[in-house]
Formats: C-alpha cells, sequence, structure tokens
C-alpha cells in the first residue's frame, strides 16, 4: 500500500499581512513550510510527499526542500489561484498510489498520531478528515445579518486535515467537481454520495491564516515541551 501525502502550499496570505508570501513566513527560525513538511517526513508510513506551489514560489520551494534535505520524500508542483487546482494538479502526479492524504501547507504542528488515525480511517471507509468539536454557539445569518437558525453544536465539528482518501475516490471527486470553489476536499468527496469518517484532530492542528494566528503559532512552536491534545 502507497501513500501519498499532497501540500497545497500556493496560498499568498493576504489576510496574514506579512511581508512575505505565506508558506515562507518564519515561524521561529523556520519558515512555516518548512515546519509542517518537517514534521510530515518523518512519518514513516508516508512514502511520497508533493507540494503545490505559487509559480513566483517554485524556485523558492526548492531551494527550501534542499537546505532542510527534504528532497528524497518531497517534490514540487506548479499551484494554481483557488487550493482546488493546486490539488488537481498534484494528484496528476500521483502516481501509483492507493491513498492520498491531503495536508494544509499552513497546519505546521501536525502529529504522526493524527495522521495515523486519518489514515486507518481513510482504509477503512475509504475517506476520512480530522475535525475538532465546536465549542462556541454558532449562528446562521441571513443576508443582512439577522439570526435564521442556531445549529446544534453537539453535530458541529471544525474540520481539519490532513483529509485522506482513496486515490480513485478523489481522483473521481476532482474530475467531476474540480472546478466549484471548495474549501475543503471532503465536500468534493461528499457529493460522490460517499460517507465522510470523522476521527479526532487536535487543538494544537491550527491552520495559519491571520496575525492572530501567527502570534498563537509562535507561542506553540516555543514551548520545549510539546503537549499532545
Amino acid at each position: 500500500m502507497r501513500v501519498v501525502c499532497i501540500v497545497p502550499a500556493a496560498g499568498l496570505g493576504a489576510r496574514l499581512k506579512s511581508g512575505a508570501d505565506k508558506p515562507f513566513v518564519t515561524l521561529g527560525k523556520k519558515p512555516i513550510l518548512a515546519h509542517t513538511l518537517g514534521a510530515l517526513v518523518k512519518i514513516p508510513f508516508i512514502d511520497r510527499i508533493i507540494v503545490s506551489v505559487s509559480s513566483r514560489n517554485i524556485k523558492k520551494a526548492q531551494k527550501l526542500l534542499k537546505r532542510y534535505k527534504f528532497e528524497k520524500k518531497c517534490s514540487i508542483v506548479k499551484g494554481g489561484k483557488r487550493r482546488t487546482y493546486s490539488v488537481q494538479n498534484a494528484l496528476l502526479k500521483a502516481g501509483d498510489a492507493d491513498f492520498v492524504l491531503i495536508h494544509d501547507g499552513a497546519r505546521p504542528f501536525i502529529t504522526e498520531g493524527v495522521v495515523k488515525k486519518v489514515l486507518s480511517a481513510s482504509k477503512k471507509y475509504g475517506a476520512a478528515i480530522c475535525a475538532m468539536p465546536v465549542k462556541q454557539t454558532i449562528k446562521q445569518s441571513t443576508d443582512n445579518f439577522f439570526i435564521k437558525s442556531t445549529p446544534n453544536r453537539a453535530f458541529l465539528q471544525n474540520a481539519q486535515t490532513p483529509q485522506g482518501f482513496r486515490k480513485d475516490l478523489i481522483v473521481k471527486a476532482y474530475k467531476r467537481f474540480g472546478k466549484m470553489i471548495a474549501t475543503d476536499d471532503a465536500s468534493l468527496v461528499e457529493k460522490l454520495k460517499i460517507k465522510v469518517k470523522i476521527v479526532k484532530g487536535s487543538s494544537r492542528n491550527i491552520k495559519i491564516t491571520t496575525p492572530e494566528d501567527l502570534a498563537l503559532a509562535k507561542v506553540l512552536a516555543s514551548r520545549k515541551k510539546v503537549v499532545r491534545l
């Protein structure tokens, strides 16, 4: 069984308001992308990692792989303006993979334990994601911002990555629905009427999107002892 991990990292990070494109924003002494890939390359059951970056960052990403000695396990492909385009380009290079994991380049605190749970559930059910229960009350609003409904938060989950799929399922989903706007890959598989299993993620598995996220990430990265949550 061969496992390929796709890492979409073509986002420029406008909401982060930094001087660099998001994958190369420094977290501690290393770029965010280096932290993410550093965690993934150590996971023994991931055979290959395919990183999608914007065309203007291909050379920079190649230098990053060499600097941190990730070349043996990682390769670079050109990403797109949308996340779906970046994943689609990487899927073309997935080759003989049996399972595909897709993990955001801006989630540097992923652990082997979470990845293992997602992959195990993917093997059993064909598709799986990690997620955390919603803690706050969620309100659905109307177009003019009045409350429309209050969903029962007992059934609400904050989706995370990695998300794992049998390769044939995720390829089929992208062939049919890849041109649609989607914020995660599971939503495309759901359109195939496939049930996607949820396993517990981690409260540390944050996605760095805003300056506040980056501030929290710096605190997490500075801790000498990592607490597995």
